[in-house]
């Protein structure tokens, strides 16, 4: 694993891991607002090269609290700086939103969205009484993240689900989007289910045996489905 540190279009230091070799692809791990857990050589797709952007004010990047738009810009800068003309963007939980949202405003720097256990575009009250009904069974995970971070991408990511055109923009985008939901996963698939249907060129799939943290309690699996997910 390699790194190096992108300066973001306000000056903003934002610290980028990088592995592999082939076609770009960048990774954006979840949260909101927590370091990048998916920072792993054995967690990359193969035959790719993988970017990890830590968030600003995460981590070993600068900066703080922030929005969508500002998450988005600072996608933009790794790519200008990495002189990728597109990528694939792959996101785990809230990485799958943010990726939905940076193809919606970037579709001509985006070969495909591959979102795994994400959230959906939503903010509804049976989902969360489902997801946490079942908090109490999903393996604990310790993972550093920035509460004010948090908060800050939360509220804007309401403002966004409520942007009058958001569904229309999706109806028309051009990007294809594979969203991928974990069947032992405590959250609901619902909503991935009717943003692949949603998107012209989406498609759902469902992974049996592995929960929400995949990418931890097995490693190999989440290697295997992005690795095929990323090059289809």
């Amino acid at each position: 694993m390699r790194s190096k540190t992108v300066v973001a279009d306000d000056g903003i230091p934002l610290y980028v891991g990088v592995t592999g070799a082939g076609p770009d692809v960048v990774v954006l791990s979840g949260g909101p607002g927590c370091v990048h857990y998916l920072e792993h050589d054995e967690l990359a797709p193969r035959g790719m090269r993988a970017w990890y952007p830590e968030p600003r004010g995460v981590g070993r990047s600068g900066g703080g609290p922030h929005d969508l738009a500002r998450a988005v810009a600072d996608l933009e800068a790794i790519r200008r700086a990495g002189n990728i003309d597109s990528w694939v963007v792959l996101g785990h939980s809230w990485g799958s939103d943010l990726a939905v949202r940076y193809a919606l405003d970037h579709p001509d720097r985006v070969r495909a969205v591959v979102g795994v256990a994400g959230h959906g575009l939503h903010k509804d009250r049976t989902w969360s009484r489902a997801y946490e009904s079942g908090k109490h069974l999903e393996a604990a995970i310790e993972i550093d993240w920035e509460p004010d971070v948090h908060a800050a991408l939360n509220a804007s990511f309401i403002r966004w689900i409520h942007e009058p055109d958001l569904l229309r923009r999706l109806a028309d985008s051009t990007v294809p989007m594979t969203l991928v939901a974990a069947r032992e996963d405590i959250r609901p698939s619902w909503p991935l289910r009717q943003l692949a249907t949603l998107v012209p060129h989406g498609r759902f799939e469902e992974l049996p045996g592995v929960a929400h943290h995949m990418w931890s309690t097995d490693p190999q699996v989440w290697a295997d489905l992005v690795t095929r997910a990323c090059r289809e």
